[in-house]
């Protein structure tokens, strides 16, 4: 990609947090570091309270109604909001337990967007007027209680950047790895061939790429079957994938494992 294009390219995030620090090390290492040395990608970390009024910078208050903890005040956030948007192509992002799941369907679409403002909750969470003042996406990463927005805000980033085109090296990476097809990943396997006892299937390594894509297909359909039916009842499969999730199912949902090797050869269990 051409400098030129790369300017064309870039996106922006700005990510407001009462915690920037815990940013500092995720963003200047691998591919979230190389996207914004490309110049693919401008991501900024703001302390939400250098939008509050007062001597001491509170951007939190006791929630009306009584209850423990304490929630993250509206001023500061729409201020903050206000002074980072970017017309209509901005879209706010509020990291929340209550917002809907995020998916891998998500962070292709929100891949797509120019400018991005991600918003992470903190103690018991917002004012509410702030989701629906600022007509915020609410997102979720899962079911349990995290401390703050500031992981599920990475986890969302981390997503998102590598489907932008241009940020990883090989534009096939990202189509292969799990979920992107709607099923999980095959199982993958590097030197040496045997290991402990444990060999690799003999088939990735007989070169006949037709029989390895073929097997890879079936694994990712086996794995899926067996870790997260749940996917696969969704997942859109071809006439061919059928043919193979009807063999995973006369076969049983454990995979042929692969056996010691035998006599210097690889050797597959049945």
């Amino acid at each position: 990609m051409s400098l030129r294009e790369a300017k064309k390219a870039l996106k922006r995030f700005d990510v407001l947090t009462l915690f920037p620090g815990m940013f500092q090390g995720p963003l200047q290492e691998s591919i979230l570091r190389r996207a914004q040395e490309s110049g693919l990608v401008e991501i900024r970390v703001h302390d939400l309270r250098s939008w509050t009024s007062d001597r001491h910078h509170v951007a939190d208050d006791q929630p009306y109604g009584g209850g423990a903890g304490m929630v993250l005040k509206p001023e500061p956030a729409f201020e903050a909001v206000d002074d980072l948007r970017q017309g209509q192509s901005t879209k706010v992002i509020v990291l929340s337990p209550q917002g809907i799941p995020f998916s891998q369907g998500m962070a292709a679409r929100l891949a797509e967007e120019d400018h991005l403002i991600l918003l992470c909750g903190r103690y018991e969470g917002f004012d509410d007027r702030i989701p629906r003042g600022l007509q915020a996406l609410e997102l979720s990463i899962g079911d349990y209680v995290l401390t703050g927005g500031e992981v599920p805000a990475l986890v969302v980033l981390d997503a998102m950047i590598r489907l932008i085109p241009g940020v990883l090296g090989d534009s096939t990476s990202s189509q292969t790895d799990s979920f992107a097809a709607g099923l999980l990943e095959y199982p993958q396997y590097t030197r040496p061939p045997v290991y402990r006892g444990m060999a690799v299937p003999p088939i990735l390594l007989s070169g006949d790429h037709k029989a390895i894509a073929r097997w890879r297909r079936k694994e990712a359909i086996r794995r899926t079957l067996e870790r997260r039916p749940d996917l696969l009842a969704r997942a859109a499969l071809s006439g061919s994938d059928r043919e193979l999730l009807a063999e995973v199912e006369e076969e049983g949902a454990a995979p042929p494992e692969a056996g010691p090797a035998r006599d210097g050869k690889l050797t597959t269990e049945q």
